[in-house]
């Protein structure tokens, strides 16, 4: 299992929390709380080691739209690139944003 932590620039403030998915199996749980600070933590477990550079590439493709200021963590176990963004899109649709 591998613990990855990426920080992010953020200025736009959300007003709840955020829960899509779970964590099966070639799935994924992304869940969401507003922060404060103009700032976004995420904090990604997966089951996959060595994913490190495609984590963050994911990430800051979504960061370049989307800025929010808020903690992010994801728990995946195995899901692809495309499932990812996926889940991504689907949290913000329940953001409403």
């Amino acid at each position: 299992m591998e613990k990855l932590t990426l920080h992010y620039d953020a200025n736009k403030s959300i007003s709840r929390r955020a829960h899509v998915g779970v964590a099966g199996s070639g799935d994924l749980e992304i869940l969401i709380e507003p922060l404060t600070e103009q700032t976004a933590q995420v904090h990604i477990r997966t089951q996959s080691d060595g994913f490190e550079d495609t984590w963050k590439a994911i990430m800051d493709r979504f960061f370049l739209k989307h800025h929010l200021a808020a903690r992010i963590e994801i728990n995946d176990f195995g899901a692809t690139p495309g499932v990812v963004s996926l889940r991504l899109a689907q949290a913000i649709e329940v953001l409403e944003l």
